[in-house]
């Protein structure tokens, strides 16, 4: 359930900003509502922490050595000093990338010394160096004095000595281009700067690899900081204000805004009468910024981490649907994965955590707790379709076929299944039954919605508005059936115990239409509910070709399911050949182990894309739920 908050305003003495913060913060039952603050303070705790988050980041994987603890104030020394040594390591780097990048410019021309050069220069002798098209070098003429060092097809190097002849110098001029930029420093030289700066950038990285002892001191360093910028976020974000007081003196006040869980008020009535706090108390109303606390019993609650990694919260004026979140959950899951023996693979990985924490006696992380009930969905849907690895049913035993399901089973997968009313004239067959029972699930979830919605508006006429949709739900799920699965089977004249079953089912559309069109907007008034569905009528149409796309959307499930069937079926047909052979042995075992985990990872960004899509947007938007909400976080001390 989503606990109920109450909205709280605090007014305080401008000057007892942080002594009230402390004890609030002591107290940890308060969700501020303050979002901006400023000042100095801010700007350098913000400076520390993006350090120690460099620092960390500098050190890069942690090693396995025995974890030193050090307080706030050295582990800021220690990240200081790691930043000193990434930036001697930045400039390090860009020297020994300028060196090599000028070695490799002059790596045609051998082993270069500019200082020999200078010396001939110094001794009157004024030699450069060129590289040229060969066409080009040959209409020099004889005006220049050259000695060739390489030839090429293309090209010619050659060392030119300027000798002072009559048109020398324009010809200088022309071939300016060609010329080479002498290094600062030999060949010889800069090699051995590589060799020395690659030196002095091992070590500096043996440096700060040398410093992972403290990285648990730095995380909880950042967490130090984090808390005491949420500190002057709030001291700083207050609202103040000047009041006169009975002896006509200005007095400053400060005041903010927050929410508390009801169960926690008398708490902070009690704290805000003893320290004189004008406390003022509300409910909550929509246009308020509502943080949502949500509260399950421990088998609900298995669904925290996967919406934690998902980042949805419901509004607070939402609903929690944390169980059937999670119970569709389990079951668009094993449907998606489809094979018992990846859910055996699962629950295996599954279980080691869950075996070391109860052996070390500590608490069982609820992500693996919901990792293992993903595994159990998997080998039970295996178990019920029959399928095991990809392997086809004649290679499982019989003891494994007898547990599986008929109507949706592999093991009778070419069979026609014929129901009562067609009286074996038509039937359906396997494929058929899952899509059925997929567009079920639809219908089931779907509906739960609103039922919810139903229960909600129960004291209103708006109810009539969801029993309209649920009436279309009924007879949009029988049409899906007639036009997807099989019209023979599910025609519009079929009649079952004198009931025209089809009939019945554009009934339902008609009737449900109409009750949504008329109380679907319902606010007291009929006409005017009447009037905002005529408005938007367009919408409202398009809401019943939305129904019929959300029930068919669930298609999904047997498709991607069938998918990866297909795949690992694959995998064994190319592996099954290499196993017979000796020789190839180990090849086929790396195939399989290959093709069946790669099938694996692809089925879980299948539930991630499809599974909870069908969660958060079919089933959410049935329920008009936009996820707009954000946690309930209470101002409270550092938590080691």
């Amino acid at each position: 359930m989503i606990v109920p908050m109450k909205k709280v305003s605090l007014i305080i003495m401008g000057d007892k900003k942080s002594e009230t913060l402390k004890k609030l913060r002591k107290l940890g039952i308060l969700h501020i509502e303050i979002t901006e603050g400023s000042g100095e303070k801010i700007n350098e705790l913000n400076e520390q922490k993006a350090l120690l988050e460099s620092a960390i980041f500098n050190i890069g994987k942690k090693k396995n050595t025995e974890e030193k603890s050090v307080d706030y104030y050295e582990a800021l020394a220690i990240a200081r000093e790691i930043a000193s040594l990434a930036e001697e390591k930045k400039v390090c780097q860009a020297e020994k990338n300028a060196l090599n990048a000028e070695l490799d410019r002059l790596k045609n021309w051998g082993e270069l010394d500019p200082c020999s050069i200078t010396d001939l220069a110094q001794k009157g002798v004024h030699v450069s160096l060129y590289e040229m098209p060969k066409a080009e070098y040959e209409g020099l003429g004889e005006n220049v004095k050259t000695l060739i060092l390489d030839r090429t097809k293309a090209s010619v190097k050659f060392l030119m000595i300027e000798s002072g002849m009559e048109g020398e110098v324009e010809v200088l001029q022309s071939i300016n281009s060609y010329r080479l930029e002498l290094p600062q420093i030999s060949s010889t030289e800069m090699k051995q700067k590589i060799a020395e700066l690659s030196s002095r950038i091992k070590t500096i990285d043996e440096k700060t690899v040398s410093y992972a002892d403290y990285i648990e001191s730095m995380k909880n360093a950042i967490k130090i900081c984090e808390k005491e910028i949420e500190f002057e976020v709030y001291a700083t974000g207050m609202a103040d204000e000047s009041v006169s007081a009975d002896d006509k003196r200005d007095v400053s006040i400060a005041y903010f805004k927050g929410y508390i869980e009801e169960e926690n008020l008398d708490r902070l009535k009690q704290k805000a009468k003893n320290n004189s706090w004008g406390l003022l108390v509300e409910e909550p109303c929509e246009e308020d910024n509502v943080p949502t606390k949500l509260k399950n019993n421990k088998f609900v609650s298995l669904i925290y981490p996967l919406t934690d990694f998902l980042g949805t919260v419901p509004g607070y004026f939402e609903y929690d649907i944390s169980g059937w979140f999670l119970a569709f959950i389990l079951i668009f899951f094993g449907i998606i994965f489809g094979d018992g023996g990846y859910g055996l693979l699962i629950c295996f990985v599954a279980a080691i955590p869950i075996i070391k924490s109860l052996v070390s006696k500590k608490s069982v992380s609820p992500m693996f707790l919901l990792v293992g009930l993903f595994g159990l969905s998997t080998v039970l849907w295996g178990t019920l379709t029959c399928t095991w690895f990809g392997l086809s049913p004649e290679q499982l035993p019989q003891w494994l076929k007898c547990l599986s399901v008929p109507v949706i089973s592999n093991v009778y997968a070419d069979k026609i299944w014929y129901p009562f009313w067609t009286q074996g004239e038509v039937g359906l067959t396997t494929a058929q039954n899952l899509q059925i029972f997929c567009f079920s699930l639809a219908l089931i979830q779907l509906t739960v919605a609103h039922i919810k919605g139903a229960m909600r508006n129960k004291k209103s006429l708006k109810v009539l508005g969801d029993i309209g949709s649920i009436l279309q739900l009924l007879g949009i799920y029988y049409l899906v059936l007639s036009l997807v699965v099989n019209a023979q089977v599910f025609s519009f004249g079929l009649v079952i115990a004198g009931i025209p079953v089809g009939t019945v089912a554009i009934a339902l559309i008609g009737v449900g239409f109409c009750l949504n069109f008329v109380f679907a907007n319902y606010e007291g008034n009929i006409i005017k509910s009447i009037l905002t569905s005529l408005t938007n009528i367009v919408s409202v149409l398009l809401g019943v070709v939305n129904v019929f796309s959300d029930i068919v959307s669930y298609i999904r499930l047997w498709a991607v399911g069938l998918a990866g069937a297909a795949i690992s079926a694959t995998v064994n047909e190319l592996a099954g050949p290499l196993l017979g052979n000796f020789m190839f042995m180990l090849l086929a075992i790396i195939l399989l182990v290959f093709g069946h985990g790669l099938n694996m990872i692809l089925n879980i960004l299948s539930v991630i894309v499809h599974g909870i899509r069908l969660n958060t947007l079919e089933f959410s938007s049935h329920l008009d739920m936009s996820w707009s909400g954000h946690k309930f976080k209470p101002f409270e001390e550092q938590i080691d």
